[in-house]
């Protein structure tokens, strides 16, 4: 195990699981991915650029969960979380989440942030292939927290998923899992599926580098070591928020409700002002781990909170 900041990264020419899904830290049912179309060839992939970069959201899955303000909007009447979905055209008996990794190619490494939920409610190597990488191509595995539905693909069939990568995460986060005061069930899934890799492990705080372009910043709330990761080439920038914000409605436009799975909620949502805050007066485009597919859009201020803005046409130009 080594600290990021005395490690140099090692270079090679880029050459181009949980028995359910999950979301944060709930096992959901096992359910097949869905393939969600999206207007044109790729169905699971979505590419864009970023200054010289090239930035793919990958579909890993998808799936209907009942009940939303069981999950959304705790800390409000039923009343007032009706009223707001009903502005909003949701239905108020069930929602979709989707689950979207993120591979950046920055010309000298293939970076995957997150890893999917992985075994039989995985999409992830089709999702890679979709977009034209091999497992094998990736070098680098970011993960940003460690719920389920984003280590499950760590591994597959008792082997590693990507065989030539190695793996980076946040130091705070691991430390939390793997410290004894973890839920059981969910430090276990870490010690199956992170720990054999920690050899290979690199560990970084706010403010770190991946690698170049690559930044970490803490976002803690979430989880007790969530990260977020600002990417930037040749002027601009994108930042994935991972879970800082699983809903565009009922988490990004009203980042004070309470979310079932975030461990210490005032300081998930203190993390979400702060973030979208940075996004909305920076203009910063982002993705988000559950957003509606392909999970790129910008934030923009509104009263109190925020609005999402889903991107159209605006990588294509």
């Amino acid at each position: 195990m080594t600290n990021l900041d005395q490690t140099s990264l090692s270079r090679r020419a880029v050459l181009a699981g949980a028995g359910g899904l999950t979301l944060g830290a709930a096992v959901l049912p096992a359910v097949s991915a869905h393939a969600m179309g999206h207007g044109g060839a790729h169905r699971l992939s979505r590419t864009i650029g970023v200054g010289s970069f090239e930035v793919v959201t990958l579909l890993d899955g998808a799936r209907n969960v009942p009940e939303p303000q069981s999950i959304f909007g705790m800390n409000v009447g039923a009343d007032e979380f009706a009223a707001v979905s009903q502005e909003n055209f949701l239905p108020i008996d069930q929602a979709r989440f989707f689950f979207t990794p993120t591979l950046v190619n920055t010309g000298s490494e293939v970076v995957l942030f997150d890893t999917g939920n992985g075994g039989d409610n995985g999409n992830l190597p089709a999702a890679l292939a979709d977009a034209g990488y091999a497992p094998e191509d990736v070098t680098i595995v970011v993960i940003t927290h460690m719920h389920p539905d984003h280590i499950g693909g760590m591994m597959t069939s008792g082997a590693a998923s990507f065989p030539n990568a190695r793996y980076v995460t946040g130091s705070a986060e691991y430390n939390f899992w793997t410290g004894g005061n973890a839920p059981e069930q969910l430090a276990g899934m870490v010690a199956n599926m992170v720990v054999p890799f920690a050899e290979q492990m690199t560990f970084l705080d706010d403010g770190a580098s991946v690698t170049g372009g690559i930044t970490a910043m803490a976002a803690f709330g979430h989880t007790p070591g969530h990260m977020v990761f600002r990417i930037e080439s040749d002027g601009q920038q994108l930042v994935l928020i991972a879970d800082l914000a699983n809903h565009y409605v009922w988490s990004l436009a009203y980042p004070d409700w309470e979310v079932r799975f975030d461990a210490d909620k005032a300081a998930a949502a203190a993390a979400r002002r702060e973030v979208l805050g940075m996004l909305a007066a920076d203009r910063i485009p982002f993705v988000g781990y559950h957003m509606p597919f392909p999970a790129l859009g910008y934030v923009a201020a509104r009263g109190d909170g925020f609005r999402y803005v889903p991107q159209s046409y605006q990588f294509d130009l």
